[in-house]
């Protein structure tokens, strides 16, 4: 038996008609003629409920959440310490915009971010709605603060969906297709893809190879900012080699330009440490925050080194809802939840149950290229064993078998063909395990 979620779910996969059901099939025909087909779903299952590790939909069916919204979730969809703080703060008040009158809460969030963040410098923030506003108001802080106009970006990025951050972003489909002209000053250079990368190239090579570039074809005096993901998220869950990120780091650090980490996708808790750039020690100038920040509420903020932050002249950072009250209560019981139940060791400890059966099923089946990723963000790459190409079908195929079996996995990658696993950081260990046989299972099944 599986002991029930404090929010009175029952931990369990439970299938009690066709995916999808009735009832969602019914909705999906309402938001086929309400909703603009620009906007798609990965699965078209309607949910009702949610908590733990599992996804209710409006049919009954308990699926395994292996996906958390995209990393957002991280501490389980409506846990009852953010319900409770959301729901004592509508009561007070929803909203007076930080900018005409302030509140405590946005002063609170502020002083965790420069407490947990990279770094013992003195710090600021400012909070804004959305990932994609967080990397927009870093380069406007970056290019404000240095009077440089060049901004650098990596192969295989992706920062967001707003005009400036469509031109950070590296994948044209379906990110970017017809949605131009983007804004100027913008380079990409190669990142270290350690799966794709020359053999044997280290990070530091990789580095090398990158930072030529901005020498020979930008130029560090008109460069104001590196933006880079620690681990890059839509990408592929790529991983650089060891080095790489503190070469970058350093490089930026000797000739004024400043280091820009988004860690939207990777940052609290979800790699196994507060924030991704503390495993490699390397502390930027500015970071940009989403996504787990706030257990499913809108949410993001840049924090940074206070000169940096204050540059800016008075108005020049802000926004109507940024920092919305009942989302400051949202994260402030987020962040108590993750610090007092270690929810970094419990990325670690996902880990340590989720990577050696990836590792086992690499093993046994060469269509997956690489296991890859750390703490509670892991992915498979799966590829043509004959030539190493990217099989995007196969993921397709693989993943719609996930799917229609009750476990939510979601996929990525430049090439479309990474499966990548970001299960909620307090998921049952046993329907974590159970996800991962439905997932090794659909696997083997596609590729024998």
């Amino acid at each position: 038996m599986t002991a029930p979620h404090p929010g009175g779910l029952d931990q369990r996969r439970r299938l009690v008609t066709e995916l999808p059901g009735p009832r969602s099939r019914e909705l999906s025909a309402r938001r086929a003629a309400t909703v603009s087909a620009g906007v798609t779903v990965a699965m078209p299952v309607f949910i009702a409920a949610a908590g733990g590790g599992v996804l209710l939909d409006v049919d009954g069916n308990s699926l395994i959440d292996l996906g958390s919204g995209i990393a957002v979730t991280s501490v389980g969809n409506a846990a009852p310490a953010v319900v409770t703080a959301v729901q004592a703060q509508v009561e007070q008040f929803t909203h007076t915009c930080f900018m005409v009158t302030p509140y405590e809460g946005y002063l609170a969030v502020c002083e965790e971010l420069a407490n947990l963040t990279p770094g013992e410098h003195d710090k600021r923030s400012a909070l804004f709605n959305s990932g994609a506003e967080a990397v927009e108001n870093a380069i406007k802080v970056a290019r404000h603060a240095t009077g440089r106009p060049a901004v650098v970006v990596f192969d295989h990025a992706y920062h967001g969906r707003t005009n400036l951050t469509m031109a950070l972003t590296a994948k044209a489909m379906p990110y970017k297709h017809r949605f131009g002209p983007f804004a100027p000053e913008i380079y990409r250079v190669p990142v270290s893809y350690p799966f794709r990368d020359p053999a044997g190239m280290s990070g530091e090579q990789a580095a090398a190879r990158a930072l030529d570039l901005i020498d020979t074809q930008v130029g560090a005096e008109q460069l104001a900012c590196v933006v880079i993901e620690p681990i890059q998220g839509e990408g592929g869950f790529i991983v650089p080699a060891p080095g790489f990120l503190p070469a970058i780091a350093q490089w930026c650090a000797e000739r004024g330009v400043l280091f820009v980490a988004d860690e939207i996708q990777t940052g609290f808790c979800r790699t196994g440490d507060w924030f991704a750039c503390d495993h490699n020690n390397v502390i930027p100038d500015l970071i940009a925050t989403a996504k787990g920040i706030a257990g499913g509420l809108p949410l993001a903020g840049v924090t940074g080194r206070a000169h940096l932050m204050n540059a800016v002249h008075p108005g020049g950072l802000g926004g109507t809802y940024g920092g919305n009250p009942v989302a400051c209560a949202a994260a402030l019981a987020s962040i108590t939840m993750m610090r007092e139940h270690d929810l970094a060791g419990a990325a670690r400890r996902i880990e340590a149950i989720a990577a050696p059966k990836l590792h086992a099923l690499a093993a046994r089946c060469p269509a997956v290229g690489q296991v890859r990723g750390r703490g509670a963000m892991l992915a498979l790459e799966l590829i043509d064993p004959a030539t190493g190409a990217p099989d995007p079908a196969l993921t397709t195929q693989i993943v719609h078998a996930c799917h229609n079996a009750g476990v939510v996995v979601l996929t990525c990658g430049t090439y479309a063909n990474v499966i990548r696993l970001l299960p909620p950081l307090v998921i049952p260990h046993a329907l974590l395990t159970e996800g991962l046989d439905v997932l090794t299972h659909a696997v083997l099944t596609a590729t024998t």
